[in-house]
């Protein structure tokens, strides 16, 4: 379902600006982009050298802005790219106070033109679309062309955390991680009945679990 255009749109992106990077790539090609450096200062972004958090696909921001909140020693970077969804998030953070949130209007594919190599204590994948045909699966963020571009962001030993609802996508996600050189581990194949502390619920999670689903979730780091 089509998310109804924001109104006003132009001028809260602007409103939200403090919070809000548009990292342009009109000019550069899916194929070649990690050739492309326009890379971003996190530490003159942030203003600190704290050690930096990656959510790639955050949609309302209610995952990065509890984490940041709950962490303010750390920073969180989050990558949207749809103005409708991004533009909740940045308001949502001010709304908040948050002083060590950014949010990137930026497609995943780009993410190598613009961060830094080895800068993030971790990336985030929160219920990203499961794109179910089987043509879209280049589309899915754990297919092996992003876990491919997430490598050389992470810093070594750094986990990419993952959950969904969708238990054919995490089965996907699974195969996907072995295949280009991930080790999994703390996987929950029900993490709300599981012993795992300090879980932020999403709010596609809060619907999904009161539908009595359960959610899986997966931590993958490059093998050694």
């Amino acid at each position: 379902m089509r998310m109804r255009h924001k109104k006003n749109l132009e001028t809260r992106l602007e409103n939200a600006g403090e919070y809000l990077i548009t990292l342009r790539s009109d000019s550069l090609n899916f194929n070649d982009a990690k050739n492309e450096k326009h890379l971003i200062d996190l530490e003159e972004l942030f203003g600190n050298n704290n050690p930096v958090y990656l959510e790639v696909g955050g949609g309302k921001g209610q995952f990065a802005c509890t984490f940041a909140q709950q962490n303010p020693e750390v920073n969180m970077l989050c990558v949207e790219k749809i103005s409708d969804v991004i533009v909740l998030a940045c308001e949502k953070a001010q709304a908040m106070g948050l002083k060590n949130v950014k949010f990137a209007s930026c497609a995943a594919e780009y993410l190598e033109a613009f961060l830094p190599p080895k800068s993030f204590e971790a990336i985030f994948l929160n219920f990203s679309c499961p794109f179910p045909k089987k043509s879209y699966a280049a589309h899915r963020l754990t297919h092996e062309r992003f876990l491919n571009i997430y490598k050389p962001l992470l810093k070594d030993g750094a986990p990419i955390c993952q959950k969904t609802d969708n238990m054919h996508f995490f089965e996907y996600s699974i195969e996907q991680f072995s295949k280009c050189g991930y080790e999994i581990s703390n996987v929950s194949l029900d993490l709300h009945n599981s012993d795992f502390e300090g879980n932020i619920v999403t709010e596609y999670e809060s619907r999904f679990v009161s539908q009595g689903m359960p959610i899986y979730r997966l931590e993958a780091r490059v093998r050694k």
